[in-house]
């Protein structure tokens, strides 16, 4: 839970416990059995009911969301009937009372428009209904109302005003995080969306040339790398899950790099050392295939010009590249080095500052910001290079944390 949402539960025990007692309506009775004062019992019943109510709140301001809280939040303010409204209509209705549904809409129009608590008389003539006094605030996200949290009871009250306040500021939080969560899943499918793109269409359409160059000499050969090809775009292009297993991950570049062999030959070394203890280990979806791809055009280009990416270095001499992906206690270290010409540090520092303009400094601070964003600053890309000395790019990830799991 946040600090606002500590603090604001914090302030919402106080003003429950007398709520409570005030509508003579309490979650649960104290047992006489039970250890603890009042207070302490108000404390954790609704700390409960508020963490019950949480998680449907996560998923945004919905018909089921608000099916699905609406009691618990009821329970929390002890009140006789709880409606909660989006901007257009009654999402839903919990208590008593479910005839005042039809006057919500109108009742709360004002509300809606100044984003101010309104209270209001709600006597619909019928001497047994017990709703005779309702009080509305407004559910904010980013200035935005999103819609209504109404309390009904028998009576005015000034402690129900004051409790509707702090629950619905306490929803607010939880509506908060929830468009939070959408805006990082929005951000990360447009990061791999940009990865995707920087998929050369020069790599597709000469593997699929490559392939065609083995369909009359060598048959089996080309049906292999037909295979490896599919493999290679359906996990590239998948639509499900923003993180992976190392494992998943490495077969992939491993079925890239298959392709890059078939056009290359021996002029493309690779060495590959995996301790089989990481291959479990989750990281986001298309973090090293770009590192990858990056040293094999490294290799190909040699110093960053002009030169087409099917070129060759001078002499032929073979591309090294070494791909390692090992135990250090905690977390998986993976380096990939390749032995191309490398680059001046500071043309590095302003590829990695979005300066590039290339399809590498995308790839390269893209997957350097994704690493960040899911594991802290302590984990971005750790890029050694020099003019001769070719590229060494070291990146850490922690075997274990929570909420990233490979799909």
């Amino acid at each position: 839970m946040t600090g606002a949402g500590v603090a604001v539960i914090a302030v919402l025990v106080l003003l429950l416990f007398g709520t409570g007692f005030l509508l003579g309506r309490t979650a649960r009775p104290v047992r006489t059995s039970d250890v603890g004062t009042p207070v302490e019992h108000a404390t954790f019943e609704t700390l409960h009911t508020a963490s019950l109510a949480a998680p449907p709140l996560r998923a945004g301001l919905t018909e089921e969301s608000a099916r699905r809280s609406a009691r618990r939040l009821r329970s929390l303010l002890g009140t006789d009937a709880l409606c909660l409204t989006d901007r257009d209509r009654v999402l839903v209705w919990d208590g008593e009372g479910d005839h005042h549904g039809a006057d919500v809409m109108r009742d709360v129009q004002g509300l809606l428009a100044s984003g101010r608590d309104t209270a209001f008389h709600s006597d619909c003539g019928d001497l047994d209904c017990p709703l005779r006094w309702a009080v509305a605030v407004p559910l904010t996200v980013d200035h935005r109302v999103l819609g209504t949290l109404v309390a009904y009871a028998p009576r005015e009250s000034a402690v129900l005003a004051r409790a509707a306040g702090e629950v619905a500021r306490w929803v607010c939080v939880q509506l908060e995080l929830a468009e939070l969560d959408r805006s990082r899943t929005q951000l990360i499918e447009a990061e791999i969306k940009a990865l995707r793109a920087q998929i050369s269409p020069h790599f597709i359409f000469n593997s699929l040339a490559a392939i065609a160059s083995f369909v009359r000499t060598d048959p089996e050969r080309a049906r292999e790398l037909l295979l490896e090809f599919a493999d290679f775009t359906r996990y590239s292009f998948r639509r499900h899950g923003e993180f992976t297993t190392l494992a998943d991950e490495l077969h992939s570049i491993d079925q890239y790099l298959a392709l890059v062999r078939a056009r290359f030959g021996e002029r493309l070394s690779v060495t590959l050392q995996v301790a089989p203890e990481v291959l479990p280990v989750s990281l986001p979806f298309l973090c090293l295939q770009p590192l990858v791809e990056n040293a094999v055009k490294h290799g190909l280009e040699g110093a960053a010009g002009p030169r087409p990416y099917d070129s060759v270095r001078a002499g032929n001499e073979p591309i090294r590249i070494t791909i390692s992906a090992l135990d250090a206690g905690a977390e998986a270290e993976v380096v990939i080095e390749d032995d191309g010409t490398g680059m001046e540090p500071e043309r590095l520092r302003q590829i990695l500052r979005g300066e590039g303009g290339t399809s590498t400094g995308i790839g390269l601070v893209n997957v350097d910001e994704r690493l960040r964003q899911v594991y802290g600053d302590d984990y971005g890309l750790v890029i050694e290079t020099g003019v001769g000395a070719g590229m060494k790019i070291t990146l850490r990830l922690p075997k274990y944390r929570a909420g990233v799991h490979g799909s």
